[in-house]
């Protein structure tokens, strides 16, 4: 499992997105739209692919083309480079694109309110808060070592007093009890920690301060001016997707076994426990998606704490208004 800050990492905005495209059912009159997803197809999208299997962008008039991600896709280059309509990013790596080289995004929604990174360790030596890694060894990508760094200022705690060191996306050193907790997907990864025998248990950056969203949907401001109406129908029968994959989390992933999930290596089990744990990370009483103005400007400040200047104009709650 990957660190969405750091594969999405923003190097550069014309750079390639080598992309593997799945075509949903055609319907004859309706209005083409490409979406680039972040990642390779796992449970973080299965929402989509429910909305695809179900016809619901069919039924909103939309013929919806699903680029899938990956580990050299830059999502943000795809809507710059035309490729695709609409991505879903991180908002660290969008917002820096905005300030630093003036790119023309908007952010009008959120996939996940709560972002999943977080701290990860094993019950027998567990870290349960950032208190607890005072004098451990905690493994980070090193592009993710200032977001860790601002966390820990943020709960009065000296990094110096962290010994911080490179994480390699693998939990064997945690496993082996060479580190005392790594920076990772805890939607995913304490999964594959178990298939080793042994039980992890992690808690969110994002409830000790470093509160920002995840797989935001972003999109250029021409297409926002000029397909409105079809982003309107895109979050619409997304949001109906997500609903109707946790009506039962359970059962939805059996379903792309041999479809979007075939040949990705990972077992259904895996893809189920994930679809379950990032349930409560999406789920918002105002629907999936939504952006509350508490939780944009959680946002805003989190990215200040990280030399990120966002502003409030750099989201646009306004389409959600009309879902």
């Amino acid at each position: 499992m990957r660190l969405s800050m750091d594969r999405r990492h923003f190097m550069g905005l014309m750079a390639g997105t080598a992309t593997l495209p799945f075509l949903p059912r055609a319907a004859s009159a309706a209005t083409p739209l490409t979406m680039q997803a972040a990642w390779i197809n796992d449970a973080e999208f299965s929402g989509y692919f429910a909305a695809i299997d179900s016809g619901f962008y069919g039924e909103e008039g939309l013929d919806l083309t699903y680029l899938s991600g990956g580990p050299d896709v830059i999502p943000e280059s795809s809507i710059i480079a035309g490729k695709a309509d609409l991505a879903l990013t991180t908002p660290d790596t969008t917002i820096k694109a905005i300030v630093e080289q003036g790119a023309p995004f908007k952010i009008i929604g959120a996939q996940y309110q709560k972002n999943p990174i977080g701290i990860v360790s094993l019950t027998s030596n567990p870290i349960a808060t950032p208190q607890d890694l005072v004098g451990k060894t905690l493994a980070v990508p090193p592009v993710n070592v200032i977001s860790v760094e601002a966390m820990l200022k943020m709960n009065n705690i000296d990094p110096a007093d962290v010994k911080i060191v490179p994480y390699a996306y693998d939990p064997t050193p945690l496993i082996k009890g060479e580190i005392d907790a790594s920076l990772d997907f805890t939607t995913n990864v304490p999964y594959t920690i178990s298939l080793q025998g042994v039980e992890a248990t992690s808690f969110l950056l994002y409830d000790f301060g470093y509160t920002i969203y995840n797989d935001t949907v972003v999109v250029t401001e021409d297409v926002l001016a000029s397909k409105r109406a079809e982003l309107v129908s895109w979050l619409r029968a997304s949001r109906k997707g997500w609903e109707a994959n946790f009506t039962d989390p359970e059962a939805w992933p059996p379903k792309f076994a041999d479809s979007w999930f075939k040949g990705t290596g990972r077992t259904i089990d895996n893809e189920i426990f994930f679809n379950k744990a990032q349930q409560p990370l999406m789920e918002a009483p105002g629907g999936i998606f939504s952006m509350t103005e508490e939780d944009i400007q959680k946002n805003i400040d989190a990215l200040g704490a990280v030399g990120i200047t966002a502003t409030r104009e750099m989201f646009d709650t306004t389409l959600l208004e009309e879902v």
